[in-house]
């Protein structure tokens, strides 16, 4: 991005851009305590949409090609839209995601335990890893993000609805109950080890990227974005591949995300941050962007025409490839939650009581009502005038 930016600063010689680079947790904790003060950022990078669309400045009056972002970014400009706005251009998607699993090939060859097949169930998986750990003692048969986001890519597949008729939340169903129940099993019986999700509590994230860099989990569910980093890092260590979202009853879908570049409302300066927008959105810009970091493009074109990732190994494009076809098994209710305003709410409550439940500090029927009443009330809070 730096580079880029520079190059931004050559082109337009009276616009100077400041870089802050921050962690993910104050994007998501401290960015919003800003906002609300009126303060923060003219622009930011953020994975939240929805819960910082109030925040975000339509670009759209200063755009000197307001029907360029459409085309190219429609159905993810519904994301950062507050509930009744249909025409805002906050920004665009500099990212989009897709949840997923990243398997240790070389574990599966020395356990001499054969790899589950691209339509395998997420319990077909279960046993296959497990097989494998204990043979090759590594301590994680399964490792999957502590995150709300990260759970509903499994709950769903077992018919997870979240919404009812009325589009309103009704997050506990009997899909959520399936996916709940496996999650809850797999730490009883050694699918998933406590000392992950067990490390942190109440909302907090809690990824195995280091864990699964260092050769000790078989598979991980985490997502398209740690490619860039396993390409780099795990190098010839051992071989790794990314394999399709594993199916349930439902469906084989796993989660959508991403990080959008946004403006914010609060900026004394609206036309220079729209000629940022304009610049680092062009096409053969985003392109360069979303090919240097390996990212899966969230611009349509650029989709369409395909990237060669000319910096990725033959690991890191293969990954890549599975996670771009995996766009195509999207469930509408993975969409429908992702683009879902209150989303956070849902995805906190969720990880924070059924970490409870994995726990020992309550059942999960407890869990249950707890996670209805928190999403029921945390929207009333915030939707409150």
């Amino acid at each position: 991005m730096s580079d880029l930016l520079r190059r931004f600063e050559e082109q337009n010689k009276g616009i100077k851009v400041v870089l802050d680079q921050v962690p993910f947790k104050a994007i998501n904790e401290n960015l919003p305590v800003q906002l609300a003060a009126g303060q923060g950022p003219d622009l930011a990078r953020v994975a939240d949409l929805g819960g910082v669309a109030r925040y975000m400045l339509d670009l759209r009056p200063h755009l000197k090609d307001a029907a360029y972002f459409e085309t190219n970014f429609g159905p993810f400009l519904e994301w950062m839209r507050v509930p009744g706005d249909t025409s805002s251009i906050p920004g665009f998607m500099t990212q989009l995601t897709l949840t997923g699993p990243f398997v240790n090939k070389t574990l599966f060859e020395q356990a001499n335990v054969p790899m589950p097949g691209p339509k395998a169930t997420w319990e077909e998986w279960a046993k296959a890893a497990k097989d494998v750990a204990a043979k090759v003692q590594a301590p994680f048969p399964i490792a999957i993000d502590r995150s709300g986001h990260r759970f509903f890519s499994l709950a769903i597949t077992q018919g997870a609805k979240v919404f009812n008729d009325k589009g309103e939340p009704a997050v506990v169903d009997e899909g959520f109950k399936k996916g709940a129940q496996l999650v809850f099993d797999w730490h009883k019986n050694g699918v998933m080890s406590k000392e992950l999700w067990g490390s942190v509590a109440g909302t907090a994230y809690r990824g195995a990227n280091d864990e699964f860099k260092n050769a000790q989990v078989v598979m991980y569910e985490s997502g398209s974005w740690q490619i860039g980093q396993f390409d780099k890092t795990i190098g010839d260590a051992f071989d790794w591949v990314a394999v399709p979202t594993p199916c349930g009853p439902a469906n084989c879908s796993g989660m959508p995300g991403g990080a959008a570049l946004v403006a914010i409302k609060t900026t004394q300066h609206p036309q220079e941050v729209a000629r940022l927008m304009e610049f680092l959105a062009s096409e053969p810009i985003a392109a360069e962007f979303y090919e240097r970091s390996l990212f899966v493009p969230g611009h349509l074109g650029i989709a369409k025409k395909g990237l060669e990732y000319k910096s990725a190994t033959p690991q890191g494009k293969a990954a890549l490839k599975v996670f771009n076809e995996g766009v195509s098994q999207l469930s509408p209710v993975a969409t429908k939650l992702q683009g879902y305003v209150h989303n956070r709410v849902i995805f906190n409550a969720v990880i924070s009581r059924l970490g409870q439940a994995i726990a020992g500090e309550s059942t999960l029927d407890e869990a249950y009502q707890r996670i209805e009443s928190d999403v029921q009330q945390q929207i009333a809070e915030r939707t409150r005038k």
